[in-house]
């Protein structure tokens, strides 16, 4: 079995600040180690990214919604269920940028209702 990459301080600082844009924090550390490896299976995900099996369910089934995350079923020898691969179906970048595009409009949505306020009260 080889090592499952952890995540680095980098890693963790960017899942830090994606959770900050609006990300739940199961999720972004999926995305963070998917965007690192290339494709996982559930176990390398739930040991790297130091989540428990329900939660990386959880995050898998979200992700597929958002259509951020394929899924396919790799043939194993034996009984037992078929393992699933995951990856992601567009880079960091492009969801970051999303992130940000989302939350920069929320903050000058934000602005604009706090003038609004100044106004109204009397501040300005």
């Amino acid at each position: 079995m080889d090592m499952v990459d952890e995540l680095s301080e980098k890693d963790e600082r960017i899942v830090q600040l994606l959770i900050e844009a609006g990300l739940n924090k199961n999720i972004a550390r999926v995305i963070v180690y998917l965007s690192k490896v290339g494709e996982a299976i559930s176990r390398d995900i739930e040991r790297a990214a130091n989540l428990r099996q329900p939660e990386v369910s959880l995050a898998m089934k979200e992700l597929k919604e958002k259509g951020w995350v394929k899924e396919r079923e790799l043939k194993k020898k034996g009984k037992g269920r078929p393992l699933k691969s995951y990856k992601l179906t567009m880079d960091l970048k492009e969801i970051a940028k999303m992130l940000i595009e989302k939350k920069r409009e929320e903050i000058r949505k934000m602005e604009k209702d706090l003038e609004e306020l100044e106004k109204l009260v009397g501040l300005k």
